[in-house]
């Protein structure tokens, strides 16, 4: 049988059954990190950038939330999940670089990991979009689980 939870003893993809597991608390949090260089950096004004399509902040955290919200639409095998929660916290992280993070929670019966991760992306993309005017050259890179809690498999710190 194969390690990867998505394949069957037939070697067959599909959905993990979760009929039979407790609804837990569980939380998790992703970062993405996007290089904008100096030129979108000289656009942040009192934490955020304001463009013509809108505040380049705000408007990254309603879809990096809509993407959340749509995990399961997205990736083939999640589950659908009830957000409790799903909070952003967007920032410089250098002269050039601006970090992503997003933290979803909810009860249920599965991981939220991919919730974390999709809104985290989600975020990040739209930044892009919405700045490319001004850098067509920057780069979303390190897109990464940072840690969870509950479920089966127990909490994790990427250290």
């Amino acid at each position: 049988m194969s390690q990867l939870t998505h394949i069957n003893e037939n070697n067959q993809p599909g959905m993990v059954d979760v009929s039979g597991k407790d609804r837990t608390h569980r939380s998790a949090t992703a970062q993405s990190i996007i290089e904008v260089g100096p030129e979108v950096m000289a656009l942040l004004t009192d934490g955020e950038i304001q463009s013509k399509k809108g505040p380049v902040f705000h408007t990254a955290i309603i879809a990096g939330t809509m993407a959340a919200k749509k995990t399961s639409d997205l990736i083939p095998f999640c589950h659908p999940l009830p957000l409790d929660s799903c909070k952003f916290k967007i920032e410089p992280s250098s002269d050039t670089e601006i970090t992503i993070t997003c933290t979803c929670v909810t009860t249920g019966r599965t991981g939220i990991e991919m919730e974390a991760l999709a809104g985290a992306s989600g975020a990040a993309l739209t930044l892009y979009d919405m700045c490319k005017a001004v850098n067509k050259a920057m780069v979303i890179r390190e897109t990464r689980l940072l840690e969870k809690t509950g479920g089966k498999s127990g909490d994790f710190r990427n250290e």
